[in-house]
């Protein structure tokens, strides 16, 4: 199908302006004001903002061996009703994406029930029990990176054999950071709110200590090295200051520890994740961080559970929250509107930023594979589970005020989604 996207604000050259988008056999073709559509069909988008598709590289689908958490499916759905076009696949699954049989359970699906882009990654280790590299040689071809997310590398002596097989593939590795030695049984922040409430607290060292470890692993290794959902103003220093030192390092940090911190928990499942909501401390300076450039990008690490996982309290719980379907609404909110950051610098972390890492394909540009999306910016309503696609339902954000709704996606030139499309 060819497509005119008319009537829009286009984002374009960096900045929006009045223009329509052409799409011819997948591709962007034009970005114009030219009023000519014999052959297309004509989209009227009435002021919308038509934006370059969201890349998130940190999502949990968790299809293969999880079925009734999230599927492929359910997972892209919510992706593309939230704007993205892009996910890549975290590899925490049954079986682990350790060797190409396994992988190939994975993408088998993919490329029969996916909606969007997804590329997966392999794990780092075999079944991710860090024991064993995984086959990295045969799978590097097949995918976007290696991580064991969902734990950390514990041996420094496996993560430096994995970081000098990355290096000689030409690889990025993807580290989840926590030293389980420090964990001690906690579960939130090891703040204020948990030793009121009588909690077991997760210290902030146990991530910074670990990314500290890795860092000077990459300065011996030259290893690129992505590290994936900080939330400690520790973790922040140190990767400022390995870039300032030269080191091939990017990072990634999540809406939730950009918009809340721990004395905002509440007795509930839904304000339960690894790593946990920090404190005000901690998020004022990954705001700072995405500000000045040491945090790349931002990632959901949408990771969705059933309704019963998510239903035993802050103890209890299964830890992870939802998010694709409310991620850029919720930060155009509370970061852009507030004037903390601007749209343009949303943007770059959203789409530019991650696509240019990892090197992935589509956008808005001409000739570039059409990968976009529609927003209306003037649009009051609440984060509203109930309406997400995803099997998971389970956010902090709940009832949160935002004004920005998706109107539609497009990935490879077609509509994966838009207003009053039901896909359940």
């Amino acid at each position: 199908m060819n497509l005119v996207l008319k009537n829009a604000n286009v984002f374009t050259a960096n900045k929006f302006q009045k223009a329509n988008v052409f799409i011819r056999d997948g591709l962007v073709f034009e970005i114009s004001e030219n009023s000519c559509f014999s052959n297309y069909t004509v989209i009227d988008l009435n002021n919308c903002f038509i934006i370059p598709g969201f890349v998130d590289v940190h999502v949990h689908l968790r299809q293969p061996g999880f079925c009734y958490k999230e599927t492929i499916k359910s997972g892209t759905a919510a992706a593309a009703h939230g704007g993205y076009t892009t996910v890549c696949s975290m590899p925490n699954l049954n079986p682990v994406p350790d060797s190409l049989e396994n992988l190939k359970v994975q993408t088998d699906i993919i490329e029969k029930d996916a909606l969007i882009n997804v590329i997966p990654y392999g794990s780092i280790t075999k079944g991710e029990n860090g024991e064993a590299l995984s086959d990295m040689d045969d799978l590097a071809p097949f995918v976007v990176a290696f991580s064991d997310d969902g734990k950390g590398v514990q041996s420094d002596e496996m993560m430096n054999k994995a970081m000098l097989k990355a290096k000689n593939l030409n690889k990025i590795i993807v580290a989840h950071c926590e030293d389980n030695t420090l964990l001690k049984g906690g579960y939130i922040h090891d703040g204020e709110y948990a030793k009121v409430n009588n909690h077991k607290g997760i210290c902030s060292e146990s991530e910074y200590k670990q990314i500290e470890r890795d860092l000077e692993l990459v300065k011996q290794t030259g290893c690129k090295y992505h590290i994936c959902h900080i939330s400690t103003k520790e973790s922040v220093d140190l990767i400022r200051k390995a870039k300032l030192d030269g080191l091939d390092v990017t990072c990634e940090t999540s809406p939730t520890y950009l918009l809340l911190n721990d004395s905002m928990l509440q007795e509930d499942g839904r304000f339960k994740m690894n790593p946990p909501i920090r404190s005000e401390q901690d998020r004022l300076a990954l705001i700072e961080g995405i500000k000045d450039g040491t945090i790349d990008m931002i990632a959901t690490d949408h990771a969705p559970h059933s309704k019963e996982e998510k239903s035993k309290g802050l103890e209890k719980s299964a830890m992870g929250v939802v998010a694709l379907e409310c991620a850029f609404p919720l930060l155009y909110t509370y970061l852009v509107e507030k004037n903390i950051i601007t749209i343009e610098k949303l943007i770059e972390l959203m789409h530019f930023n991650p696509k240019k890492r990892f090197d992935i394909s589509g956008g808005l540009q001409v000739g570039e594979r059409a990968d976009l999306c529609v927003y209306d910016l003037n649009a009051k309503t609440k984060v509203n589970p109930d309406e997400f696609l995803s099997k998971g339902k389970s956010t902090p954000f709940e009832n949160y005020e935002i004004d920005a709704k998706c109107k539609m996606t497009i990935c490879k030139g077609e509509i994966k989604w838009q207003e009053n499309m039901i896909e359940k």
